[in-house]
């Protein structure tokens, strides 16, 4: 009896270490890194271009090209508006000649013609029609035809883009510091008629 007791318990004992020693040798059925806390990144995910904002309104109107002038200091100062009108364009028939400030007058050189601007004034020049500059200096009188108001020379006008053109409407920039002169309107192409000459009245004798 007593050695049927001992048999019973030593077969107890072998089948718990057999039963011990497959539980340390099955693979584990979790997944691999679980329990470890460790988490791989996911990317971040872009927007689609419809999830996108859209654009903040403005009040800004876009300003056309032939509207802006350039913005840089004329002769070291902060340019204004003098006057607006057409302008045109002399050249070889006047080369050489003396000006009304008693230069000769070079086509090749950006000098201009103005009724009323001191002799020496630099003018920039902002054509309203291709929105370009171009800076001159006045050295002679005129134009007295039309209804022009500037005179430019051939190589002022070249830059302009107004060869062959002949006209352009301008708008003139003078420097801050110009002072305030009249705008003469230009005057007419026609001669004025001649006065006749009143008759003398006659003496009786």
């Amino acid at each position: 009896m007593r050695q049927g007791v001992i048999r019973f318990a030593f077969v107890a004992a072998a089948m718990a270490g057999l039963a011990l020693l497959s539980a340390c040798t099955t693979a584990p059925t979790t997944s691999q890194g679980a329990g470890t806390g460790a988490t791989r990144p996911r990317p971040a995910a872009t927007p689609s271009p419809s999830a996108r904002a859209p654009d903040a309104p403005t009040d800004e109107v876009p300003v056309p090209l032939s509207e802006l002038p350039r913005p840089e200091l004329l002769n070291g100062e902060v340019p204004r508006e003098f006057q607006r009108g057409t302008a045109s364009w002399y050249g070889p028939r006047f080369n050489g000649r003396r000006t009304a400030s008693g230069e000769r007058f070079d086509m090749h050189e950006f000098t201009a013609a103005h009724r009323t601007l001191p002799f020496g004034t630099l003018v920039r020049v902002h054509s309203l029609v291709n929105g370009r500059d171009v800076d001159v200096r006045i050295t002679d009188r005129g134009p007295y035809a039309g209804n022009r108001i500037i005179d430019l020379s051939r190589a002022a006008a070249e830059e302009l883009g107004m060869l062959g053109l002949g006209f352009k409407e301008v708008v003139l920039m003078v420097p801050e510091s110009t002072p305030e002169v009249a705008v003469t309107p230009p005057s007419s192409s026609r001669r004025p008629a001649a006065r006749r000459r009143a008759a003398a009245p006659r003496t009786h004798r």
